[in-house]
Protein backbone atom coordinates (compact mmCIF):
# COMPACT_ATOMS: atom_id res chain seq x y z
CA UNK A 1 0.00 0.00 0.00
CA UNK A 2 1.07 3.44 -0.96
CA UNK A 3 2.73 5.15 2.45
CA UNK A 4 0.81 8.47 0.91
CA UNK A 5 -2.69 7.25 0.53
CA UNK A 6 -2.70 5.77 4.21
CA UNK A 7 -1.80 8.98 5.33
CA UNK A 8 -4.10 10.54 3.21
CA UNK A 9 -6.87 7.82 4.97
CA UNK A 10 -5.65 8.75 8.35
CA UNK A 11 -6.31 12.82 7.76
CA UNK A 12 -9.93 11.08 6.48
CA UNK A 13 -10.30 9.15 9.73
CA UNK A 14 -8.97 12.29 11.76
CA UNK A 15 -11.28 14.49 10.47
CA UNK A 16 -14.58 12.27 9.95
CA UNK A 17 -14.22 11.62 13.79
CA UNK A 18 -15.92 15.43 14.68
CA UNK A 19 -19.12 14.81 13.06
CA UNK A 20 -20.78 12.16 15.08
CA UNK A 21 -18.74 12.10 18.08
CA UNK A 22 -21.26 14.42 19.82
CA UNK A 23 -23.72 11.96 19.51
CA UNK A 24 -22.64 9.60 21.85
CA UNK A 25 -22.24 12.31 24.59
CA UNK A 26 -25.78 14.51 23.70
CA UNK A 27 -26.70 14.91 26.84
CA UNK A 28 -23.06 15.64 29.09
CA UNK A 29 -22.88 18.62 26.50
CA UNK A 30 -26.21 19.61 26.83
CA UNK A 31 -26.17 19.30 30.66
CA UNK A 32 -22.84 21.50 30.54
CA UNK A 33 -24.05 24.19 28.40
CA UNK A 34 -27.56 24.21 29.52
CA UNK A 35 -29.39 23.32 26.35
CA UNK A 36 -32.25 20.54 26.10
CA UNK A 37 -30.59 17.24 24.46
CA UNK A 38 -33.15 18.37 21.22
CA UNK A 39 -30.75 21.81 20.73
CA UNK A 40 -27.77 19.57 21.46
CA UNK A 41 -28.68 17.72 18.41
CA UNK A 42 -28.85 20.45 16.22
CA UNK A 43 -24.64 20.19 16.68
CA UNK A 44 -25.06 17.56 14.48
CA UNK A 45 -27.46 18.93 12.36
CA UNK A 46 -25.62 22.21 11.47
CA UNK A 47 -22.10 20.31 10.76
CA UNK A 48 -24.16 18.02 8.26
CA UNK A 49 -25.44 20.82 6.44
CA UNK A 50 -22.58 23.16 6.23
CA UNK A 51 -20.41 19.73 5.05
CA UNK A 52 -22.94 19.08 2.19
CA UNK A 53 -22.86 22.50 0.92
CA UNK A 54 -19.35 23.27 1.66
CA UNK A 55 -17.30 20.41 0.20
CA UNK A 56 -18.20 21.00 -3.78
CA UNK A 57 -18.23 25.24 -3.35
CA UNK A 58 -14.82 25.04 -1.66
CA UNK A 59 -13.28 22.72 -4.08
CA UNK A 60 -14.33 24.72 -6.59
CA UNK A 61 -12.98 28.11 -5.18
CA UNK A 62 -9.61 26.68 -4.62
CA UNK A 63 -9.30 25.20 -7.94
CA UNK A 64 -6.00 27.28 -8.50
CA UNK A 65 -4.08 26.54 -5.40
CA UNK A 66 -1.80 23.86 -5.09
CA UNK A 67 -3.21 20.95 -3.56
CA UNK A 68 -0.32 19.92 -0.43
CA UNK A 69 -0.53 23.15 -0.04
CA UNK A 70 -4.27 23.40 0.78
CA UNK A 71 -4.66 19.97 2.38
CA UNK A 72 -2.52 21.69 4.95
CA UNK A 73 -4.00 25.20 5.27
CA UNK A 74 -7.27 22.91 5.59
CA UNK A 75 -6.11 20.90 8.58
CA UNK A 76 -4.81 23.47 9.99
CA UNK A 77 -8.39 25.76 9.97
CA UNK A 78 -9.63 22.21 11.27
CA UNK A 79 -7.33 22.51 14.75
CA UNK A 80 -8.13 25.78 14.94
CA UNK A 81 -12.09 24.86 14.89
CA UNK A 82 -11.49 21.96 17.25
CA UNK A 83 -9.31 24.04 19.73
CA UNK A 84 -12.44 26.72 19.32
CA UNK A 85 -14.83 23.82 20.73
CA UNK A 86 -12.69 23.13 23.22
CA UNK A 87 -12.82 26.50 24.51
CA UNK A 88 -16.66 27.22 23.67
CA UNK A 89 -18.07 29.05 27.04
CA UNK A 90 -21.97 28.98 25.37
CA UNK A 91 -23.83 26.89 22.80
CA UNK A 92 -23.36 29.38 20.50
CA UNK A 93 -19.78 29.42 20.39
CA UNK A 94 -19.77 25.97 19.90
CA UNK A 95 -22.38 25.96 16.84
CA UNK A 96 -19.86 28.52 15.48
CA UNK A 97 -16.80 25.79 16.10
CA UNK A 98 -18.69 23.23 14.12
CA UNK A 99 -19.84 25.41 10.89
CA UNK A 100 -15.74 25.95 11.06
CA UNK A 101 -14.69 22.37 11.44
CA UNK A 102 -17.66 21.10 8.87
CA UNK A 103 -16.40 23.26 6.42
CA UNK A 104 -12.40 22.48 6.56
CA UNK A 105 -13.74 18.71 7.50
CA UNK A 106 -15.67 18.20 3.86
CA UNK A 107 -12.29 19.86 2.09
CA UNK A 108 -9.79 17.66 3.14
CA UNK A 109 -12.30 14.63 2.63
CA UNK A 110 -12.47 15.54 -1.04
CA UNK A 111 -9.28 16.59 -1.30
CA UNK A 112 -8.22 12.96 -0.18
CA UNK A 113 -10.13 11.16 -2.61
CA UNK A 114 -9.00 13.58 -5.32
CA UNK A 115 -5.37 13.48 -4.13
CA UNK A 116 -5.52 9.72 -4.08
CA UNK A 117 -7.37 9.59 -7.21
CA UNK A 118 -4.50 11.41 -8.96
CA UNK A 119 -1.41 10.03 -7.45
CA UNK A 120 -2.71 5.99 -7.35
CA UNK A 121 -1.81 4.01 -10.23
CA UNK A 122 -5.09 3.17 -12.89
CA UNK A 123 -4.97 -1.09 -11.83
CA UNK A 124 -4.68 0.33 -8.20
CA UNK A 125 -7.09 3.45 -7.78
CA UNK A 126 -10.20 1.55 -6.86
CA UNK A 127 -8.55 -0.18 -3.86
CA UNK A 128 -6.68 2.89 -2.50
CA UNK A 129 -9.94 4.84 -2.85
CA UNK A 130 -11.66 2.23 -0.99
CA UNK A 131 -9.02 2.98 1.80
CA UNK A 132 -10.39 6.20 2.29
CA UNK A 133 -14.06 5.56 2.26
CA UNK A 134 -12.92 2.94 4.71
CA UNK A 135 -11.71 5.20 7.01
CA UNK A 136 -14.21 7.66 6.64
CA UNK A 137 -17.10 5.09 7.38
CA UNK A 138 -15.08 3.99 10.46
CA UNK A 139 -14.95 7.34 11.86
CA UNK A 140 -18.35 7.75 11.72
CA UNK A 141 -19.27 4.40 13.37
CA UNK A 142 -16.08 4.08 15.60
CA UNK A 143 -16.44 8.30 16.54
CA UNK A 144 -19.46 8.12 19.10
CA UNK A 145 -18.24 4.79 21.55
CA UNK A 146 -14.77 6.39 21.40
CA UNK A 147 -16.76 9.74 22.60
CA UNK A 148 -17.85 8.22 25.15
CA UNK A 149 -15.28 6.41 26.87
CA UNK A 150 -12.89 9.75 26.31
CA UNK A 151 -15.80 11.59 27.83
CA UNK A 152 -16.46 9.52 30.81
CA UNK A 153 -12.38 9.65 31.62
CA UNK A 154 -11.24 13.16 30.97
CA UNK A 155 -14.42 14.95 30.25
CA UNK A 156 -16.60 15.86 26.86
CA UNK A 157 -14.30 19.04 26.16
CA UNK A 158 -11.17 16.41 26.35
CA UNK A 159 -12.63 15.00 23.02
CA UNK A 160 -12.10 17.89 20.83
CA UNK A 161 -8.47 18.85 22.24
CA UNK A 162 -7.51 14.68 21.12
CA UNK A 163 -8.76 15.38 17.74
CA UNK A 164 -6.88 18.91 17.58
CA UNK A 165 -3.70 16.52 18.45
CA UNK A 166 -4.62 13.92 15.94
CA UNK A 167 -5.06 16.99 13.33
CA UNK A 168 -1.37 18.00 14.48
CA UNK A 169 0.24 14.59 14.17
CA UNK A 170 -1.25 14.77 10.34
CA UNK A 171 0.18 17.70 9.37
CA UNK A 172 3.32 16.79 9.95
CA UNK A 173 2.75 13.47 8.44
CA UNK A 174 1.29 15.20 4.99
CA UNK A 175 3.88 18.12 5.14
CA UNK A 176 6.96 15.08 5.61
CA UNK A 177 5.49 12.81 2.96
CA UNK A 178 3.37 13.92 0.58
CA UNK A 179 4.64 15.74 -2.71
CA UNK A 180 3.30 18.78 -4.22
CA UNK A 181 0.35 18.21 -6.15
CA UNK A 182 -0.38 20.54 -8.77
CA UNK A 183 -4.06 22.01 -9.60
CA UNK A 184 -5.84 19.78 -12.34
CA UNK A 185 -9.15 21.18 -14.03
CA UNK A 186 -12.52 21.78 -11.62
CA UNK A 187 -15.53 21.66 -13.09
CA UNK A 188 -17.81 24.87 -12.42
CA UNK A 189 -20.58 24.89 -10.07
CA UNK A 190 -23.20 25.34 -12.97
CA UNK A 191 -22.08 22.08 -15.20
CA UNK A 192 -22.59 19.69 -11.62
CA UNK A 193 -25.46 21.67 -10.73
CA UNK A 194 -26.50 20.83 -14.51
CA UNK A 195 -26.01 17.32 -13.83
CA UNK A 196 -28.85 17.24 -11.74
CA UNK A 197 -31.01 17.31 -14.73
CA UNK A 198 -31.24 13.53 -14.81
CA UNK A 199 -34.12 12.74 -12.83
CA UNK A 200 -33.36 8.90 -12.56
CA UNK A 201 -30.20 9.74 -10.47
CA UNK A 202 -32.12 12.51 -8.61
CA UNK A 203 -34.52 10.72 -7.23
CA UNK A 204 -31.36 8.02 -6.67
CA UNK A 205 -30.08 10.98 -4.37
CA UNK A 206 -33.24 11.20 -2.49
CA UNK A 207 -33.43 7.85 -1.69
CA UNK A 208 -29.53 8.21 -0.07
CA UNK A 209 -30.94 11.33 1.43
CA UNK A 210 -34.14 9.52 2.96
CA UNK A 211 -32.21 6.26 4.23
CA UNK A 212 -30.22 8.51 5.92
CA UNK A 213 -32.47 10.64 7.56
CA UNK A 214 -34.59 7.70 8.59
CA UNK A 215 -31.50 6.15 10.67
CA UNK A 216 -30.15 9.22 12.03
CA UNK A 217 -33.73 9.98 13.52
CA UNK A 218 -32.81 7.19 15.68
CA UNK A 219 -28.62 7.29 15.64
CA UNK A 220 -28.46 10.80 16.93
CA UNK A 221 -30.58 10.20 20.10
CA UNK A 222 -28.92 6.35 20.66
CA UNK A 223 -28.03 7.15 23.89
CA UNK A 224 -30.93 8.69 25.51
CA UNK A 225 -32.80 5.66 23.59
CA UNK A 226 -30.76 3.15 25.22
CA UNK A 227 -30.64 5.68 29.09
CA UNK A 228 -34.85 5.23 28.51
CA UNK A 229 -35.57 1.75 27.04
CA UNK A 230 -33.36 -0.08 29.12
CA UNK A 231 -31.33 1.51 31.65
CA UNK A 232 -28.40 1.30 30.28
CA UNK A 233 -24.67 2.15 32.21
CA UNK A 234 -22.14 4.38 30.31
CA UNK A 235 -20.25 1.44 29.82
CA UNK A 236 -22.71 -0.99 28.03
CA UNK A 237 -23.69 2.00 26.12
CA UNK A 238 -20.19 2.21 24.66
CA UNK A 239 -20.31 -1.67 24.43
CA UNK A 240 -23.77 -1.38 22.07
CA UNK A 241 -22.12 1.47 20.33
CA UNK A 242 -18.62 -0.81 19.60
CA UNK A 243 -21.20 -3.61 17.96
CA UNK A 244 -22.58 -1.56 16.30
CA UNK A 245 -19.91 0.01 14.71
CA UNK A 246 -18.39 -3.15 13.84
CA UNK A 247 -21.44 -4.43 12.31
CA UNK A 248 -21.69 -0.88 10.45
CA UNK A 249 -18.42 -1.41 8.63
CA UNK A 250 -19.29 -5.00 7.88
CA UNK A 251 -22.56 -4.11 6.36
CA UNK A 252 -20.63 -2.62 3.08
CA UNK A 253 -18.92 -5.92 2.25
CA UNK A 254 -22.32 -7.73 2.44
CA UNK A 255 -24.38 -4.95 0.91
CA UNK A 256 -21.23 -5.45 -2.26
CA UNK A 257 -21.69 -8.86 -2.32
CA UNK A 258 -25.45 -8.97 -2.31
CA UNK A 259 -25.14 -6.51 -5.05
CA UNK A 260 -22.76 -8.93 -7.12
CA UNK A 261 -24.56 -11.77 -6.57
CA UNK A 262 -27.98 -10.37 -7.71
CA UNK A 263 -27.47 -7.22 -9.05
CA UNK A 264 -27.89 -3.37 -8.00
CA UNK A 265 -31.00 -2.48 -8.78
CA UNK A 266 -32.71 -5.68 -7.00
CA UNK A 267 -30.34 -5.04 -3.61
CA UNK A 268 -31.37 -1.63 -3.28
CA UNK A 269 -34.72 -2.11 -3.06
CA UNK A 270 -34.72 -5.32 -0.43
CA UNK A 271 -31.50 -3.27 1.66
CA UNK A 272 -34.32 -0.41 1.81
CA UNK A 273 -37.27 -2.48 2.60
CA UNK A 274 -35.38 -4.48 5.39
CA UNK A 275 -33.85 -1.59 6.96
CA UNK A 276 -37.03 0.09 7.34
CA UNK A 277 -38.19 -2.99 8.87
CA UNK A 278 -35.38 -3.36 11.03
CA UNK A 279 -36.22 0.02 12.74
CA UNK A 280 -39.82 -0.17 13.47
CA UNK A 281 -38.88 -3.64 15.18
CA UNK A 282 -36.17 -2.15 17.22
CA UNK A 283 -38.05 -0.91 20.39
CA UNK A 284 -39.75 -4.64 20.38
CA UNK A 285 -36.50 -5.77 21.35
CA UNK A 286 -35.69 -4.06 24.38
CA UNK A 287 -37.16 -6.74 26.81
CA UNK A 288 -33.76 -8.73 26.40
CA UNK A 289 -30.26 -7.34 25.76
CA UNK A 290 -29.02 -10.50 23.77
CA UNK A 291 -32.37 -10.05 21.38
CA UNK A 292 -31.64 -6.33 21.53
CA UNK A 293 -28.03 -6.31 20.54
CA UNK A 294 -28.79 -8.70 17.82
CA UNK A 295 -31.55 -6.66 16.51
CA UNK A 296 -29.36 -3.57 16.40
CA UNK A 297 -26.12 -5.04 14.96
CA UNK A 298 -28.94 -6.02 12.14
CA UNK A 299 -29.90 -2.49 11.65
CA UNK A 300 -26.64 -1.35 12.43
CA UNK A 301 -25.12 -3.97 9.18
CA UNK A 302 -27.71 -2.71 7.08
CA UNK A 303 -27.00 1.16 7.74
CA UNK A 304 -23.85 0.82 5.54
CA UNK A 305 -25.21 -1.95 2.97
CA UNK A 306 -26.83 0.69 0.28
CA UNK A 307 -23.79 2.17 -0.47
CA UNK A 308 -21.80 -0.15 -2.59
CA UNK A 309 -25.11 -0.69 -4.88
CA UNK A 310 -26.18 2.46 -4.93
CA UNK A 311 -22.48 3.44 -6.40
CA UNK A 312 -22.56 0.86 -8.69
CA UNK A 313 -26.24 1.83 -9.44
CA UNK A 314 -25.34 5.78 -10.35
CA UNK A 315 -22.40 5.01 -12.54
CA UNK A 316 -24.88 2.66 -15.00
CA UNK A 317 -27.38 5.40 -14.72
CA UNK A 318 -25.35 8.26 -15.93
CA UNK A 319 -21.35 7.09 -17.26
CA UNK A 320 -20.73 10.33 -18.43
CA UNK A 321 -21.47 12.37 -15.22
CA UNK A 322 -20.97 9.73 -12.56
CA UNK A 323 -17.64 11.61 -10.82
CA UNK A 324 -20.08 14.11 -10.35
CA UNK A 325 -23.16 12.45 -9.18
CA UNK A 326 -20.77 10.37 -6.93
CA UNK A 327 -19.82 13.64 -5.42
CA UNK A 328 -23.41 14.56 -4.92
CA UNK A 329 -24.54 11.50 -3.52
CA UNK A 330 -21.95 12.19 -0.54
CA UNK A 331 -23.94 15.42 -0.15
CA UNK A 332 -27.02 13.83 -0.04
CA UNK A 333 -25.73 11.64 2.61
CA UNK A 334 -24.99 14.37 4.39
CA UNK A 335 -28.00 16.40 3.89
CA UNK A 336 -29.92 13.45 5.39
CA UNK A 337 -27.75 13.34 8.12
CA UNK A 338 -28.45 16.73 9.38
CA UNK A 339 -32.92 15.68 8.20
CA UNK A 340 -32.78 13.00 10.57
CA UNK A 341 -30.96 14.80 13.30
CA UNK A 342 -33.29 17.25 13.19
CA UNK A 343 -36.43 15.13 12.92
CA UNK A 344 -35.45 13.24 16.05
CA UNK A 345 -34.80 16.65 17.70
CA UNK A 346 -38.20 17.78 16.82
CA UNK A 347 -39.63 14.56 17.83
CA UNK A 348 -37.72 14.35 21.04
CA UNK A 349 -38.94 18.20 21.70
CA UNK A 350 -42.63 17.43 21.01
CA UNK A 351 -42.97 14.30 22.48
CA UNK A 352 -40.73 14.16 25.67
CA UNK A 353 -39.85 10.49 24.70
CA UNK A 354 -37.58 8.76 22.41
CA UNK A 355 -39.69 5.27 21.97
CA UNK A 356 -41.44 6.64 18.99
CA UNK A 357 -38.23 7.86 17.16
CA UNK A 358 -37.37 4.37 15.20
CA UNK A 359 -41.67 4.03 14.13
CA UNK A 360 -40.58 7.98 12.74
CA UNK A 361 -37.53 7.12 11.11
CA UNK A 362 -38.85 3.44 9.84
CA UNK A 363 -41.33 5.97 8.09
CA UNK A 364 -38.85 8.60 6.40
CA UNK A 365 -36.65 5.16 4.95
CA UNK A 366 -40.13 3.95 3.39
CA UNK A 367 -40.13 7.58 1.71
CA UNK A 368 -36.64 6.71 0.70
CA UNK A 369 -37.50 3.28 -0.83
CA UNK A 370 -40.36 4.97 -2.94
CA UNK A 371 -38.13 7.44 -4.30
CA UNK A 372 -35.32 4.24 -5.22
CA UNK A 373 -38.83 2.81 -7.05
CA UNK A 374 -39.31 5.68 -9.21
CA UNK A 375 -35.84 5.85 -9.17
CA UNK A 376 -35.73 2.28 -10.91
CA UNK A 377 -38.58 2.93 -13.12
CA UNK A 378 -37.11 5.64 -15.26
CA UNK A 379 -35.10 4.21 -18.10
CA UNK A 380 -31.15 4.73 -17.82
CA UNK A 381 -28.90 8.01 -19.61
CA UNK A 382 -26.90 6.38 -22.11
CA UNK A 383 -23.13 6.74 -22.06
CA UNK A 384 -22.53 9.56 -25.13
CA UNK A 385 -19.12 9.16 -27.49
CA UNK A 386 -16.60 11.56 -26.57
CA UNK A 387 -14.64 12.87 -29.57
Amino acid sequence: MDVRVLLLAISAITVGLVELVVGGILPVIADDLNVSIGTAGQLITIFALVFAIAGPVLLTITATVERKKLFLITLSVFFIGNVFTYFSPTFTHMMAARVLTAASAALVIVLSLTITARISKPAYRAKALGYIYMGISSSLVLGVPIGIIVTDAFGWRSVFLGIGILTVGSIVLIARYLEQIPTGEVQPLSAQLKAFTNKKVFFAHLATMFMLAGHYTVYAYFTPFLETTMQLTPYWISICYFLFGIAAMSGGAFGGGLATSIGSTKSILIILGAFAVSLFMLPYSTFSLPIFIISMMIWGALSWALAPAQQEYIIQSDPVSSDIHQSFNNSALQVGIALGSGVGGMVYSQTGSVTSMPAVGGIVVLIGFICAAISLSMPAKKKTQLI
